[in-house]
């Protein structure tokens, strides 16, 4: 932060952390965003994280955007079947996991 970034691309950086430090990430990521104004380009398999971080989101297939819009709008009212698909599949990680 010391050059003072407007823009940050962030590839994966809560991949391998625990759930615990993951939410401590995203709380900190939040609030760095807030104090400096930053863009973040956030590139993720993690969904929950992509909801939580996200203003808009590009969904992708094989290197093809199949979808996009704001987060409200994909994750509510997703229009592609694949991008239903991901958000079915990671809904049914989530209880996996909490089990």
């Amino acid at each position: 932060m010391v050059l003072k970034p407007k823009f940050l691309l962030q590839d994966e950086p809560t991949s391998r952390l625990d759930g615990s430090v993951k939410v401590r990430v995203v709380e900190l990521l939040r609030k760095l965003q807030d104090k400096y104004g930053l863009t973040y380009l956030f590139i993720s398999h993690d969904l929950a994280v992509v909801r939580a971080l996200s203003d808009h989101v590009m969904v992708m297939r094989r290197g093809e955007v199949v979808e996009q819009g704001s987060a409200e709008q994909i994750f509510h009212y997703p229009q592609q079947e694949y991008t239903r698909e991901l958000i079915a599949a990671a809904y049914d990680l989530e209880l996996a996991e909490a089990v």
